[in-house]
């Protein structure tokens, strides 16, 4: 194979062909003097042989024994290298060595050359005479080689004894310059040189120790700025906690005045008064929370929850924080989940929220016309679908978004969209027939592939203003708006989209937008979840959403929507509750598919309702075909008319085709409000709820009766605390101090749980707690040894439920809360979810713990 490679037939030393053996060392490349070599294996020689196994074994250079060599018959030797690949340790023993050979390297040379050659550099210029004399007769040396000149006192003459193996006659060779040598120029230059050899070995020196000074003085003030670094950060936390802490320790007291003001009997006007100032409130809070949440991120202090969720439900939940504003501004708002997203997922809902809040709330805000579509989907199938798009072999000819009926894009509202990605060509792959799956499946499915992680990609669509090109490139900055005139216009503080793309992040994702003037945006994010086989519906402490009625299962209607994508979300919500949707694209095409069932209409199977957009019905032509209806069941052909549900964007709509409808469902629609519509629309029995899902209830079966101890230095916060919990049922004592709560928490004492404020004077709410534990500590060891062994086995120890309730939101602060002894934190101001779950946890645990 090696000589079919090279070309050439590969000889040993005796210039014959090799013949077969274990390994060969064919010399490829030589000088082109010994250009002869290339073809010779060396290891066909036995000492060259030798040579080579010896050099890769040890990994040093193997000289061999002077020879003849070839060619030049001059005296030589050979020198011989192991060449390795790399990676090979220091260490590696000799089969190491062995296995990592690449190659050898080898040089020859010639003895005699070589000393010519280095004796004429020793002489320079001068040529050296050489005599060799018999000096058996010291008195009268015979020259035996070199000029027959006598050397006299000749200076530099060096002699040597040569030993030509006769015992009895002396041999010397005398070695001198054939010229007087000239004064050498080291006599001068020598002691310059040394003088500049120290004038600069002084230099550097002096240099050194300059630098080593420099270097030690830098090293002192970075040592210096990384302690005013620390200081700096601990102060920044330091300050954020006394900024929150002062900031929300009023408002919790505003709000809490409000909420107990709204208690009360108002006028209209008072009542408005009254909640706008909340609302107000509130957003403050909203501010105030962003700016904190954006310094815990920068300072790495901001950690995820892992908890199970229903993703559908949570997006519902979004979009009704929005569906008063879209109702003014008459624009569709819509969300949509495809069929293969997990129905619950394993993440931090509440950032999720947050950065669905933000990216929602923006395109509401900057959209005045057209629609705000939420879509959510797999992140695999999203860059399949969109590559299958752009390629063209999904999508028309050109390209583009195509076109419907007047003129209008095949979008949600028929506004042009910023990006072209998401077509309807594109968006209907992501459509399924198929019924969603059980949980059991998606996790059996899940095992099967091997992996728990789903990445999602959540895309947020308007048809607003657009984001000026100017101003794309600063977009996730900080405090920062696309102009003045956009905080002067719209509002905001330009802080939402930075903490939306952290957030992000640290989900494992990312976030992006394409965004064209006076067109619209399309923001887009990544997150990384985990698939859950949990339903948090059972759950009261993880889901707020209660879970969607099965009494619709396997009812029929017909949708009646000329928009396809609008059409698919309508058809979405609806599968939801199990219903069965047929879509058609006018109202004369829906009245002959009912017009056309057969067989009675009784069953919840064969009943049928109409859904139609309202920029379907056209009241001058579509009364019409009702009628043609009411014909129909007047002769006998159908046997009940279909219910008429019709779909509107504004509350004007609503009131203006009641009587006509059977029901006006005003948009955006969801799986809970279609549902609620249906059963009073239907009179279907709906189950009722559970006792735990309702919140006030629950809440108010858990305080009744309990004695709870409120500790705050601020008499307006005692009030709302107070108040807050005086609603559900519980008795409240309230003290101003830490050392007031010691007193009267000495055992033995009458309170279920204590609500313990941080900062207070004297004593804080830290040390008041520790006390509070020893003094717990000390009843329990006297209890115990009080007890007999009967009653040790039954005896359950002291222990007051603590829960910090402070204005600080720092991480710092729950952990001191946490080491002093207390059992929970909650933050003012509070509302009755951070009361319940708190409450929950405390005097639920305490009451498990009892029994």
């Amino acid at each position: 194979m090696f000589e079919s490679q090279q070309g050439w037939i590969m000889n040993t030393m005796k210039r014959e062909a090799a013949p077969p053996q274990d390994e060969y060392a064919p010399v490829i490349f030589s000088q082109d003097t010994v250009s002869y070599l290339a073809r010779i294996d060396m290891m066909s020689g036995e000492e060259d042989r030798e040579n080579i196994l010896r050099a890769r074994a040890t990994g040093k250079a193997v000289l061999t024994n002077p020879f003849r060599l070839l060619g030049s018959n001059h005296l030589g030797v050979v020198l011989t290298f192991a060449v390795y690949r790399s990676g090979l340790a220091a260490d590696a023993s000799v089969e190491q060595r062995v296995e990592a050979t690449a190659g050898y390297l080898g040089g020859a040379f010639d003895v005699e050359s070589l000393v010519e050659n280095l004796l004429s550099k020793l002489a320079g210029n001068q040529d050296i005479v050489v005599n060799v004399y018999d000096v058996t007769n010291a008195s009268e040396p015979m020259v035996m080689y070199g000029p027959q000149s006598p050397d006299g006192k000749v200076p530099l003459l060096h002699v040597s004894t040569l030993d030509f193996g006769d015992p009895f006659r002396r041999h010397e060779m005398r070695c001198r310059y054939k010229q007087k040598p000239p004064l050498p120029w080291s006599a001068i230059t020598n002691p310059l040189g040394a003088f500049v050899i120290w004038m600069l070995v002084g230099y550097i020196i002096c240099a050194a120790w300059s630098r080593y000074d420099k270097v030690s003085e830098d090293c002192r003030k970075m040592e210096e700025l990384k302690t005013q670094a620390e200081a700096a950060d601990v102060a920044k936390s330091q300050f954020l906690a006394t900024v929150s802490h002062e900031i929300r320790t009023p408002m919790n007291g505003v709000l809490g005045m409000l909420d107990m003001l709204l208690g009360t009997d108002l006028t209209m006007t008072q009542k408005d008064f009254a909640q706008t100032a909340q609302m107000c409130g509130r957003a403050l809070i909203t501010l105030i929370n962003d700016v904190l949440d954006r310094a815990k991120i920068e300072a790495g202090k901001l950690e995820l929850e892992a908890v199970p969720f229903d993703l559908r439900s949570l997006m519902d939940d979004v979009i009704s924080l929005f569906s008063s504003k879209s109702r003014e501004k008459c624009i569709e708002l819509a969300v949509f989940v495809c069929d293969d997203v997990p129905k619950v997922v394993i993440g931090d809902p509440w950032r999720y929220r947050q950065i669905l809040t933000n990216l929602v709330g923006n395109a509401v805000k900057f959209t005045e016309r057209g629609h705000v579509f939420v879509r959510v989907c797999l992140s695999d199938n999203s860059k399949l679908e969109a590559n299958k798009v752009l390629n063209g072999t999904m999508n028309g000819k050109d390209g583009k978004v195509e076109t419907i009926a007047n003129g209008a894009f095949n979008t949600l509202s028929g506004f042009q969209a910023a990006d072209e990605r998401n077509s309807w060509e594109y968006f209907k792959l992501l459509l399924s027939d198929k019924e969603p799956l059980m949980d059991e499946l998606e996790c059996e499915k899940s095992n099967q592939n091997g992996s728990d992680c789903v990445t999602l990609m959540i895309s947020i669509e308007d048809t607003g203003v657009g984001i000026p090109l100017h101003a794309q490139d600063r977009v996730f900055t900080p405090f920062m708006q696309a102009d003045s005139s956009t905080s002067r216009n719209y509002g905001g503080t330009g802080i939402g989209l930075s903490i939306s793309k952290c957030l992000a992040e640290l989900m494992g994702g990312q976030i992006s937008f394409t965004s064209r003037p006076f067109v619209g945006s399309t923001f887009t994010f990544s997150a990384v979840l985990k698939r859950s086989c949990k339903d948090t519906s059972s759950d009261p402490k993880r889901s707020l959403s209660e879970a969607l009625p099965t009494v619709f299962k396997g009812m029929k209607v017909i949708l009646v929507d000329g928009r396809p994508v609008r059409g698919a979300v309508t058809r979405y919500h609806l599968n939801r509750l199990g219903i069965i949707v047929q879509v058609v694209n006018n109202l004369s095409m829906g009245l002959q598919t009912f017009s056309g069932q057969k067989g009675a209409t009784g069953s919840r199977e064969k009943l049928s309702m109409l859904f139609i957009e309202s920029d379907i019905w056209k009241p001058e032509t579509d009364t019409q075909l009702l009628n043609h209806l009411h014909e129909l069941k007047s002769n006998g052909q159908v046997h009940e008319l279909p219910k008429l549900i019709l779909l509107v964007t504004s509350e004007e709509d609503k009131d203006r085709y009641g009587s006509t409808f059977d029901i006006v469902m005003c948009k955006p629609i969801r799986a809970s409000t279609i549902a609620s519509c249906l059963q009073q629309l239907l009179k279907v029995k709906m189950p009722e709820r559970k006792e735990n899902q309702n919140r006030p209830s629950f809440l108010r079966s858990l305080l009744i009766g309990k004695n709870i101890l409120i500790v705050d230095d601020n008499k307006v916060n005692l009030r709302v605390a107070a108040a807050a919990l005086k609603k559900y049922g519980a008795k409240v004592h309230c003290v101003e101090s830490g050392k007031d709560a010691i007193f009267l928490l000495q055992q033995p004492h009458c309170f279920d749980a204590c609500f313990m404020d941080v900062q207070m004077p004297e004593m804080d709410g830290f040390e008041a707690t520790r006390q509070i534990r020893q003094m717990e500590m000390k009843a329990n060891e006297e209890m115990k040894n009080t007890l007999t062994s009967v009653e040790y086995s039954t005896f359950v120890e002291f222990h007051l439920p603590v829960l910090a309730m402070t204005a600080d939101v720092i991480q710092a602060t729950y952990e001191e809360c946490i080491r002093s002894g207390m059992d929970g934190y909650v933050s003012k101001p509070f509302d009755e979810e951070q009361l319940y779950q708190a409450v929950s946890k405390l005097v639920v645990g305490t009451t498990e713990s009892a029994v």
